[in-house]
């Protein structure tokens, strides 16, 4: 199940990676570069941190491949993007949680304690996102936006609260995909955010 959903999240994740290089009127390398990067650089970075070889697009190069061709059918539907932005959130909710579980479930298979498991969780999850801003000349998304980073690290929590409490790991899974699901959606329908801190050094 979890590797069914990481194939619908790195899909819709470099679809959105995708459309964000054609709000910049990029060509179709960069399109394509950046798709990759949105749905693959999350789990690269986290790898590379955790000493985690090969990395994942290695050792799968099949995913590099879907992730391009992903790209490359959004440069031909993206008139019909606006119309899916509903589904895109609910799928890019669901890519964010199997993200977090994924980078929870590496570092906690290489030996690592909870503590470096969460953070791998939420490398994992929005660091694709930071990335494709980054390279798109963005501040990025997770800094400025409802719930997000935050929502990840609830969820590799919970997770991890699960596993420490020796429930069954089909369970834990379940519990943390509708619960980091159910926070993510919430946060959008109600527009909840961090605190934000302003400073203005004009006095």
């Amino acid at each position: 199940m979890l590797l069914m959903l990481y194939l619908v999240a790195i899909t819709a994740e470099a679809m959105t990676g995708a459309l964000s290089a054609g709000r910049r009127g990029m060509d179709w390398f960069g399109v394509v570069l950046i798709a990759c990067v949105t749905a693959l650089g999350g789990g690269s970075v986290r790898d590379v941190l955790l000493g985690h070889y090969p990395l994942t697009w290695v050792k799968h190069p099949e995913y590099l491949v879907l992730t391009t061709f992903a790209a490359l059918v959004t440069i031909f539907i993206a008139p019909l993007m606006r119309h899916l932005r509903s589904l895109f959130l609910v799928l890019d909710a669901l890519g964010l949680v199997a993200f977090t579980l994924i980078g929870c479930m590496t570092a906690l298979e290489m030996g690592q304690g909870m503590l470096v498991a969460s953070v791998s969780g939420v490398i994992t999850g929005v660091f694709g996102g930071i990335l494709r801003d980054i390279f798109c000349n963005d501040i990025p998304l997770i800094f400025r936006r409802e719930l997000y980073a935050s929502v990840s690290f609830a969820a590799a929590w919970c997770f991890l609260l699960c596993t420490y409490l020796q429930m069954p790991n089909d369970q834990a899974i379940f519990v943390t995909l509708f619960g980091g699901l159910l926070l993510r959606l919430l946060a959008i329908r109600f527009n909840w955010e961090m605190p934000k801190f302003v400073y203005n050094d004009e006095h």
